[in-house]
């Protein structure tokens, strides 16, 4: 995959890390090797005015997903295409409380990878498919860590 990776914050991202997850979500997903991802890493500023502009929602969001080519998992038809864009806000993402920020974003990374590719969670059957599988992919991608 070519995923390029911008970080427009103080925030220290291991951006080798990050990479290595999206691309391995994309692979297990059947996603051609040739596709394109970008992933941008945003303050909450940005981040408010991004989610203002395009959800019609105030306030920042911890991730945002921007498709591009409509790209579908393990579809035959998938040449290489563009598979779109993450926005990540570390800053939103530290407020969680969850789990340290670094884990945060790599949960982050996936989620914003499965939205791309038309997952959602608005309906309890889908967030229990979409989470279920957020989940595998990250214990499976550490697993080779």
């Amino acid at each position: 995959m070519k995923i390029d990776l911008e970080n427009k914050t103080n925030y220290q991202i291991d951006e080798a890390r990050l990479i290595s997850l999206a691309d391995f979500s994309l692979t297990k997903l059947g996603i051609h090797p040739d596709s394109e991802l970008g992933i941008r890493i945003v303050n909450e500023i940005e981040m408010e005015e991004l989610h203002q502009k395009w959800m019609n929602l105030s306030g920042a969001t911890d991730v945002m997903s921007f498709p591009m080519d409509e790209i579908k998992p393990d579809s035959a038809s998938n040449g290489p295409g563009i598979i779109g864009d993450i926005v990540l806000c570390p800053e939103f993402a530290a407020k969680n409380g969850k789990q340290s920020t670094d884990l945060e974003i790599e949960l982050l990374t996936v989620h914003g990878v499965l939205h791309l590719l038309g997952f959602d969670h608005e309906e309890i059957e889908d967030e229990l498919v979409m989470f279920k599988m957020q989940e595998d992919f990250l214990n499976q991608w550490r697993a080779l860590k």
